[in-house]
């Protein structure tokens, strides 16, 4: 890293350089409760006339380039809202009756998977607020990227360089917006992302893809962790060891032998 303080732009852009994803790094920021919406941003049920799911809005990002903040109006996850405090959390909820019959055998195996969602307290912010990260006029707090498998990986060590050690990711298959958003908030560390059921269904998440989600405070960090990993080889697109002789069935080496037996002639 150059000792001129990068913009935000362009370490997105050097990320992108290293990582090559296929959609938009999206920028997130957790909006105060008074705190304005910046202007010219797409807001679903105003803009759209529906209400969407939180994973729509991250698709919406990544996929269209546009700038999103969901309210509790613009949200129709029940989850969601429960998971960012847009909505109380009834015991219902906590005692693992959304949980039951679907994701797991009994409300208490329930209320044990609900409770290893991050939560934040109700009322606590008032929208989310997401876009492009390198188009956005607003500084993040967390940025996710959604990449292939090996994409994941590089981003994995090139968070990993400068301290090591390994990355601590959870998954439920659940609320992967909690996960991406408020518990790589709350923990201020990279995350490995699995994305859920959810973001599938309604966020259309490829079945090849995983997520990498890393706090704002961490950019240029996981920056010059790409750099110094690329610098020592570890590169994406993966390069193939390709210097090695194939091996070719009877029939075509035949070829071999009737070339030799004809020089020989």
């Amino acid at each position: 890293m150059s000792q001129t303080k990068a913009t935000s732009k362009e370490l997105i852009e050097k990320i992108e350089s290293h990582v090559r994803p296929a959609t938009f790094p999206v920028a997130v920021r957790l909006l105060a409760p008074g705190e304005a919406i910046p202007e010219k941003v797409k807001r679903p049920q105003r803009d759209l006339g529906v209400q969407i799911t939180t994973c729509q809005g991250v698709t919406m990002a990544r996929r269209y380039g546009w700038t999103v903040a969901l309210t509790r109006d613009d949200i129709n996850c029940p989850l969601t809202k429960v998971a960012f405090g847009l909505e109380t959390e009834p015991a219902y909820f906590t005692e693992g009756f959304c949980c039951a019959g679907m994701y797991t055998a009994s409300p208490e195996a329930g209320a044990k998977t609900e409770s290893m969602t991050h939560h934040l307290p109700f009322g606590k912010i008032s929208a989310i607020l997401m876009g492009p990260a390198a188009r956005v006029s607003f500084e993040p707090q967390v940025v996710i990227i959604y990449a292939n498998p090996a994409q994941v990986m590089r981003l994995t060590t090139g968070a990993l360089w400068k301290h090591g050690g390994a990355l601590k990711s959870t998954f439920t298959g659940r609320i992967d917006c909690s996960d991406e958003i408020i518990r790589t908030l709350e923990t201020n560390e990279c995350q490995v992302i699995l994305p859920c059921y959810g973001d599938r269904v309604f966020g259309q998440a490829n079945d090849d893809e995983m997520a990498f989600a890393f706090p704002w405070s961490k950019a240029e960090e996981l920056v010059e962790g790409l750099e110094g990993t690329h610098k020592g080889g570890v590169r994406f697109p993966i390069p193939s060891f390709v210097r090695y002789s194939g091996e070719f069935p009877p029939s075509y080496r035949k070829l071999d032998e009737i070339w030799g037996e004809d020089r020989k002639g």
